[in-house]
């Protein structure tokens, strides 16, 4: 499972990651589009082009969505890259990207 594969890299110093991540607890909102509803949850790390999402559940999140937070000054759209029960691995998306998906 990928959770062990970065437990097991971390224990041995290695990082697979491309760009260095930084790691931060900062509330966020998923927003998703054509619902009213957002989701909440918690930016674990994140990079120039990703992050790691912490969320009570991630069943029924759709793969792609947008993500905002710093009280709602930035907002990023988003792809899944890999999801466990708990846990959302985004790519940062680019604006034309997301209008042509």
């Amino acid at each position: 499972m990928i959770a062990d594969r970065d437990r097991e890299d971390d224990v041995k110093g290695r990082e697979r990651r491309r760009v260095q991540r930084t790691r931060v607890l900062r509330n966020a909102k998923i927003i998703v589009p054509r619902r009213s509803a957002v989701i909440h949850c918690t930016v674990q790390n994140i990079t120039s082009i990703g992050a790691c999402l912490k969320l009570a559940n991630t069943f029924g999140v759709p793969d792609n969505f947008e993500l905002t937070f710093e009280l709602g000054r930035t907002r990023r759209p988003c792809r899944v890259v890999w999801r466990t029960d708990d846990q959302l691995g985004v790519a940062f998306e680019s604006e034309d990207r997301q209008t042509e998906a």
